[in-house]
């Protein structure tokens, strides 16, 4: 069984966390306009997810991540990533797995994320795993949609652990 852990505060796996994330989404950067905010994440900045949010992670050291809040309608997800070396084994299943049994544990009925405009591929994955498109956002000054927004309802019974 494929087990995530829920990372607190002072973990010491943040600087293990923040090195997969700047990892997993330097492809990005010759294709995304604005830049990824993935250039502000810090130790610091995670630390503050695990407070004011969650973050779960596979592996030591982490090859696979989520983070997730809690918005008045949905659980949000962001930083969505499996180590490049690691996909393939079902981790990214069990993570958006996990997504759905936590969105049942805080009441909601609904998945969401955002995936810049640009990555294709990232709108296809998320459509395999239910998401549809919902939206399209401009990031501050673009006049050009920047980022899609994709949304999946979740069924009304809990989803079993394997």
């Amino acid at each position: 069984m494929i087990k995530p852990r829920r990372i607190r505060a002072g973990d010491p796996s943040l600087h293990d966390i923040l090195s997969l994330i700047q990892r997993n989404f330097a492809y990005m950067e010759s294709r995304i306009d604005p830049p990824s905010s993935m250039h502000r994440l810090s130790v610091e900045a995670i630390e503050t997810q695990c407070e004011d949010g969650e973050v779960w992670t596979i592996g030591s050291p982490p090859v696979a991540c989520i983070f997730m809040t809690l918005k008045p309608d949905c659980l949000y997800l962001g930083k969505v990533t499996v180590d490049e070396p690691t996909r393939g084994q079902g981790l990214a299943s069990r993570m958006m797995q996990l997504a759905e049994e936590r969105a049942h544990i805080h009441g909601y009925d609904w998945l969401e994320l955002q995936s810049r405009i640009e990555l294709v591929e990232n709108h296809r994955t998320f459509g395999a795993f239910g998401f549809i498109k919902t939206g399209e956002d401009a990031h501050e000054g673009y006049d050009r949609p920047t980022s899609i927004t994709m949304r999946k309802r979740l069924s009304k019974t809990k989803p079993s652990s394997p």
